[in-house]
Formats: structure tokens, C-alpha cells, sequence
């Protein structure tokens, strides 16, 4: 992308012949265009696009935008993702489980005081939840299992 003259090369080496900034769902955005004459003939079109139109056309995000996002994975990128995401997994499991038992979304009740003894409640309730499933040695997740899966085992019993 060449933001000072506002065009994109493919990986082919043809250069994009429209620019527009416009507005999509709300937000800023740029169209850039590929010709038909440029698209038409590529040998590897079908591994650029899928469009029928005959012509390659991409949406970007605006500059300050696209650089962030490109610092963004970078950064990303250089660092142990499978560890951090296992820690975030964990605490995940548990908000879920929090949102589906005690319905912690919203509070029951106007005031600090009472909305803070509602969610030490709901801790207290998580914490015997989690307790009884250690000491009778039941998993915590249950294993998802599919609509067809269960009709499947339902047919088959």
C-alpha cells in the first residue's frame, strides 16, 4: 500500500486504478479497485479473488488504523501466544460460568452496597459449585456435544 499516492500494488505488480475513502457501516473506510483489463487475464486471479465480477476490490481501514493493527501483530507475532492464550482460557471459562449460574450480566439492585453483596453471593455460590465438582470428581466443562450427535445417540439407544 502506498498511502502518499494512494494506490495498492497486487503481488502480480499491477497497480490498483481507483481510491475512495467512503464510509462503511458507520465507519471510515477505503475501496481500492483493480481494473477488469488487469484482473481479467491474471494467471492467479483465482487464488486472489473470487469475485464475479471480474476485478479485484478490497476494503482498508485507514491509515492510523491499518499501522496499529500491523504494530498490533507484530508484537504478537514475537511473543509465546499458545501460553498466554491458556491463561486467558482459564479465566474465561470462568466469567462464563459465572454469567450462566448466577446471571451476573446486570445487577439486581441500585447502590454499591448491595450490588457488592450480590457479587461476593455469587462468589460464594461459584466457589461451592467448584467444590463439590472437585470433591465428587466431576469435570467442570461439560464436552459439547452436537444436535446431530444427540440424535444420533438417541437412535442408536
Amino acid at each position: 500500500m502506498d498511502w502518499k499516492y494512494q494506490q495498492v500494488t497486487c503481488p502480480q505488480d499491477q497497480v490498483s486504478s481507483a481510491w475512495s475513502p467512503c464510509t462503511q457501516h458507520g465507519r471510515p473506510t477505503i475501496v481500492v479497485k483493480f481494473t477488469r483489463t488487469v484482473c481479467g487475464p491474471c494467471p492467479v486471479r483465482d487464488l486472489c479473488t473470487t469475485g464475479r465480477q471480474g476485478y479485484r476490490q478490497l476494503t482498508l481501514n485507514p491509515r492510523p488504523l491499518t499501522e496499529a493493527l500491523r504494530t498490533v501483530r507484530a508484537e504478537q507475532a514475537g511473543r509465546d501466544r499458545q501460553a498466554d492464550y491458556a491463561l486467558r482460557a482459564g479465566v474465561e471459562g470462568t466469567v462464563r460460568q459465572a454469567l450462566a449460574v448466577t446471571g451476573s450480566r446486570r445487577a439486581r439492585y441500585r447502590g454499591l452496597p448491595k450490588t457488592h453483596l450480590e457479587h461476593v453471593y455469587s462468589a460464594v455460590a461459584l466457589n461451592l459449585i467448584r467444590l463439590k465438582a472437585w470433591w465428587n470428581d466431576r469435570p467442570l466443562d461439560r464436552r459439547h456435544t452436537s444436535h446431530l450427535a444427540r440424535l444420533e445417540l438417541a437412535l442408536a439407544a
